[in-house]
């Protein structure tokens, strides 16, 4: 299972339900993938062939949206 947290420019923003426990979120476009941990901060984890001006606009994208990202990891996997 893999519950979409929002869309946003042609990037699908979602984690897996069983996965690690420290908090993060999947990115996904036709293009590729990351993963980018949000505790203990915004942090790239891995790339799956985005440019670096991809990666650049996804983080701006999550920081915006921080908040709603580490709500729906909580409402999801408990505090």
């Amino acid at each position: 299972m893999s519950p979409t947290i929002f869309r946003e420019s042609g990037y699908r923003f979602f984690f897996f339900s069983r996965e690690e426990s420290r908090p993060h979120v999947h990115v996904y476009c036709p293009n590729g993938e990351a993963k980018f941990w949000l505790d203990p901060e915004l942090e790239l984890a891995r790339n799956y062939r985005l440019s670096k001006v991809q990666l650049k606009e996804i983080e701006k994208i999550i920081e915006r949206h921080y908040d709603e990202l580490k709500a729906a990891w909580n409402n999801f996997f408990g505090s």
